[in-house]
């Protein structure tokens, strides 16, 4: 909460700088102004470590991914909710490399904390038909399958639908 404040009290004073230097005359020092108060700003809605974690999420670097991500302490307290919601999906992400079982939880979680995009959503219940299959709950994984289909609009996850589709008439 403390971190919150600081960054707030921040913009301001940066933003309050600003217009002094504009007062004054010096519009380029009032220009960088606003620009350093724009970039603390968005920090305070964007976490610069979950920021990190999707950078090396993309590069296929788990393990930096996962250390950006445990640099958050108290996840719960520090982050806005929809913040939450990724941190909870990118650490299933992350822990289904390792183990399914806290995986499951963690994406059901940040479905139900509330990802934003479709895109994001898609994503996450593909993982969950992913887990769901590799758990040989057919049933469960069609049926996320069918909101995956949903939800993918602009059609980036047909391949992986169709590989999972392909895995579940094995089972």
């Amino acid at each position: 909460m403390l971190n919150k404040i600081i960054r707030l009290a921040l913009t301001a004073l940066f933003f309050g700088l600003a217009i002094w230097q504009f007062v004054e005359g010096n519009i380029g020092n009032g220009i960088m102004l606003v620009l350093l108060a724009g970039l603390v700003l968005l920090t305070y809605f964007r976490n610069e470590n979950m920021l990190l974690a999707f950078w090396y999420l993309r590069k296929n670097d788990m393990a930096k991914a996962e250390k950006s991500l445990n640099r958050i302490k108290n996840p719960e307290q520090s982050l806005l909710q929809g913040q939450l919601a990724y941190w909870y999906m990118l650490q299933g992400m992350i822990q289904s490399q390792t183990g399914i079982g806290k995986a499951e939880s963690l994406m059901r979680k940040a479905l139900s904390t509330g990802l934003r995009q479709k895109h994001d959503q898609a994503m996450a219940k593909l993982q969950l038909a992913g887990i769901a299959v590799a758990k040989r709950r057919k049933r469960e994984a069609t049926v996320l399958l069918t909101e995956v289909k949903k939800l993918d609009d602009r059609g980036m996850l047909k391949d992986q639908i169709k590989m999972l589709k392909d895995q579940m008439k094995r089972i």
